[in-house]
């Protein structure tokens, strides 16, 4: 019997063997068994109460961060999009966003309220769920956690919770709350500032990412997370790495911790690739690089 045949009732969407690849930056990747596009938080609630413990169970985001292997996900993939959590509601100078709501969305919606503090979203190429599992940020004090409340998540069991910032236990592009938790919601809060400011360092992250980094390719951000007093992409320049090709995939020769797809690769070109830049910095200069991107799914 198909999996599909056994999940629970849904308000929202199921699909089976549903393309991944069209939903991750990099393009790649095989399919998942079934993809499940809740209504709302309280649909997601009910499903994942209702579903057996053995299905696996994993959240995808934009697909912005994230390496979706070629042979697919197993079990079912689940991605929070449409309004029940995209909305965005401010208040005064706090701001409420669905996981699903992007970075940017809540960037301009803080910058329009005169909120400041939240800058840093525009560089951040996202969702809010995916920002709040990560910590995502672009720099010291430019991270979710200078900016978060509390945020609101659904057990695999189906309880929901609110969770203070200090519950979630947060550092260096690192989330304390375990991954049976899938986050629904964000409390966000900043001060008050001039609007014509904060554009401007809107703008200035906006321009800065343009410049240094290759927006406009079939990317998935940085690569690797920066080891204490060390810059990522230092190391593999000095390694060599910039520009080095694994079949389709290359390292950017703009930004050295970006790989790129250009079009033809693999996601084991991509890991591969990785792998590779983690052997050569290994060996140049004893640092291991761990992995900023995310790796789902098996291998074809």
């Amino acid at each position: 019997m198909a999996l599909i045949e056994t999940l629970p009732p849904v308000r929202g969407q199921l699909i089976e063997q549903a393309r991944l690849s069209d939903r991750s930056w990099f393009g790649v990747g095989g399919p998942a068994d079934v993809l499940f596009l809740p209504e709302d938080a309280q649909d997601l609630q009910d499903f994942l109460a209702a579903l057996p413990a053995e299905v696996p169970v994993m959240v995808l985001g934009r697909g912005s961060n994230m390496l979706i292997r070629d042979g697919g996900v197993r079990g079912v993939v689940i991605k929070l999009e449409g309004p029940g959590f995209e909305a965005i509601h401010v208040d005064e100078n706090r701001i409420t966003a669905g996981a699903g709501a992007a970075d940017l969305s809540v960037a301009i919606a803080a910058r329009k309220a005169g909120i400041d503090g939240m800058t840093f979203l525009v560089g951040v190429p996202g969702t809010i769920g995916g920002a709040l599992r990560m910590n995502a940020g672009i720099g010291p004090g430019k991270e979710m956690r200078n900016a978060l409340v509390a945020a609101t998540a659904v057990s695999r069991q189906g309880e929901k919770r609110r969770f203070t910032l200090d519950e979630l236990n947060y550092s260096y592009r690192h989330c304390g709350l375990g991954p049976e938790w899938i986050f629904v919601e964000a409390e966000l809060q900043g001060p008050f500032g001039d609007k014509e400011a904060i554009a401007a360092a809107m703008k200035h992250h906006q321009e800065y990412r343009r410049q240094n980094q290759p927006i406009n390719k079939k990317t998935g951000g940085s690569t690797f997370k920066n080891p204490e007093g060390h810059s990522a992409w230092r190391l593999i320049d000095e390694a060599g790495g910039r520009g080095y090709r694994v079949g389709g995939a290359s390292m950017s020769e703009l930004h050295c911790n970006f790989m790129i797809n250009d079009g033809s690769a693999t996601a084991a070109d991509l890991e591969t690739l990785g792998e590779t830049m983690r052997s050569k910095v290994k060996e140049a200069s004893g640092i291991d690089l761990q992995w900023e991107i995310k790796r789902i799914g098996e291998t074809a």
